[in-house]
């Protein structure tokens, strides 16, 4: 083996010596009277060659095995995307989706690779009208759309990777075959799946032991992943569009009731886009354009470009008052415009406007919390997951988001294959006038996004943070920390976060302090139960505009590090 399992069992002694950030960069103290209590908070990570940061600590050890190998960013990616599926078979996989986002250094391209797939031509709004079903479901065959990310990872690799595909394979096919140590947060993640994967035997039989999740610790085998990734690994992008394994998964949902073809994998391309993005606080912010929500990020960000942020620190209570307003009347255009492009005319750059930041900024009441946020009015003219991040040694990046959507998708396993089939085909809506309505061959409305923050031009930080609806709130409130608060980047991570959830409902962790907020249900806001609720996890490469090395931030809501050489 190319890979060796003991050294990669073995957590890297850099994380005991690194030192904080540097004040050039951002602060290192937190906003005054943000939280009850500090949550213990780690270094920075700080490393000159290359780094990694991931929710898994063996996936970042591989990326970061990878890069030391001479690898370049995209290979780190891939081979960090493939050990995810391992050691996160719950959040992400070679059964959902991804979008990548990536820059090249040597010729200063940034490109976006939108890595989603379609629904099955055999499903329609009929089939859901017929049956009398009014929203889609979450989980079981109609909710599965096509897997797109094994095809952005072989896509990507082919434009930007410097390695083969059965070398970044290898270490994911180690730990498949061989097992690894569940880690904590990931067990709390798998056990309330149980009964959703007991539905289907060979849900139960891929990943349950004895018909229960495994436990914190307990090593846990993947024979079937295994195989399947050997597979892929010879075979490359036809072995899963065309040959072994898409008969594998079209064979298994006809036989239980399911929409995917041989048609419908064979179709399936990824598309290279061009990012969007805004200004703020003279730092420019990229997100990958719809049918992703990244969009959603950038409306709010215009929104609070307006808004003396900073002059509130010492005033917590109103500070997260003006982001959730401004997250509540982001989140109202989102679910209005966001849909396929190749199916419907996204007004994007009218809802990037400066002028429409300021209209929908005008609708923020400082005292009053906005009950049933409406969304915009735009002239048309006739028109659970997981991210990671790495940067290497020539400073070339990628954002990288990888995701089954719900916990386990679909609840779908194909079969032997050990594939987890995504449930984004919950993202439709069934409404035959909404502009995300299903639609044969359509790709449904996105919630990972990946992201990246560039300075005069220069690349600055490569982030995201995962978690459904979470993620462009979770990228508004660190970009805020950051630039408003002057926090440092672990701290900007670990600060305690709001999840907007709907009318005027919002989650909040409770770290966050009392008095604020209860201030903030003086103001209208009501304070939603969050017991089974995320606020995501972030991971953030930030390169140091001082010296030019590299800082590493990893969520401490994750199981997972930053790593560099």
């Amino acid at each position: 083996m190319i890979f060796s399992r003991k050294a990669f069992l073995t957590i890297a002694s850099v994380l005991l010596t690194v030192a904080p950030l540097v004040k050039t960069t951002a602060g290192l103290n937190r906003s005054p009277n943000m939280t009850n209590t500090e949550r213990p908070t780690r270094s920075i990570v700080r490393a000159e060659h290359g780094m990694v940061a991931t929710s898994q600590p063996l996936a970042s050890q591989v990326g970061l095995d990878i890069l030391k190998r001479g690898g370049n960013a995209v290979d780190a990616a891939i081979a960090m995307a493939a050990m995810l599926n391992v050691t996160e078979p719950m959040m992400t996989g070679i059964g959902g989706d991804a979008f990548m986002m990536v820059y090249w250094s040597k010729t200063g391209e940034l490109k976006g690779l939108n890595a989603s797939g379609r629904a099955p031509r055999s499903l329609n709004l009929e089939y859901f009208k017929k049956r009398g079903i009014t929203e889609m479901p979450i989980e079981g065959m109609e909710s599965i759309t096509v897997p797109g990310a094994f095809d952005g990872w072989v896509t990507l690799l082919e434009k930007y990777g410097s390695m083969k595909l059965p070398d970044l394979l290898a270490p994911a096919i180690e730990y498949a075959d061989n097992g690894f140590p569940v880690m904590e947060k990931a067990a709390s993640d798998w056990e309330p799946e149980a009964p959703k994967l007991k539905k289907t035997a060979a849900a139960a039989n891929n990943y349950l032991i004895d018909g229960r999740a495994p436990r914190a610790g307990e090593i846990f085998r993947q024979k079937n992943l295994a195989n399947t990734f050997r597979v892929l690994a010879r075979g490359g992008r036809d072995a899963f569009y065309k040959g072994e394994i898409a008969h594998a998964i079209a064979d298994y949902c006809a036989k239980h009731g399911g929409f995917i073809t041989l048609d419908d994998l064979a179709a399936q391309r990824s598309e290279w886009i061009d990012p969007i993005s805004t200004t703020y606080r003279g730092y420019t912010v990229y997100e990958i354009p719809p049918n992703g929500q990244g969009l959603t990020a950038l409306i709010a960000l215009n929104i609070l470009e307006g808004i003396d942020l900073a002059a509130l620190k010492s005033k917590p209570a109103q500070y997260e008052h003006e982001l959730i307003e401004a997250m509540k009347l982001a989140f109202a255009d989102r679910n209005r415009y966001i849909a396929d492009p190749a199916f419907s005319k996204i007004p994007v750059k009218q809802l990037l406007s400066r002028k429409y930041a300021d209209a929908r900024r005008a609708l923020i009441d400082p005292d009053k919390a906005i009950q049933s946020p409406l969304p915009g009015v735009i002239e048309m003219n006739n028109g659970d997951t997981t991210y990671f991040t790495v940067i290497d040694k020539d400073r070339n990046a990628v954002s990288f988001i990888n995701s089954l959507f719900e916990a386990f998708g679909s609840g779908i396993v194909a079969g032997g294959t050990g594939i987890v089939l995504q449930d984004r085909g919950a993202g439709f809506s069934l409404d035959p006038n909404h502009p995300n309505r299903l639609e044969p061959g359509k790709r449904p409305f996105h919630t990972i996004i990946p992201a990246m923050v560039f300075k005069d031009g220069k690349l600055f930080m490569s982030f995201g943070v995962m978690g459904g609806a979470m993620q462009p709130q979770g990228h508004v409130q660190v970009l805020s920390n950051l630039f408003d608060l002057g926090m440092g980047l672990q701290q900007a991570i670990d600060a305690p976060r709001f999840r907007y959830v709907g009318g005027n409902r919002v989650l909040i962790e409770d770290e966050m302090l009392e008095s604020v907020i209860k201030q903030l249900i003086r103001k209208g806001h009501a304070r939603a139960d969050h017991t089974n609720e995320s606020f995501g996890g972030g991971q953030a490469i930030m390169i140091d505009p001082a010296s030019g090395t590299l800082m590493g931030g990893s969520d401490p809501r994750k199981d997972g590090l930053a790593l560099g050489y």
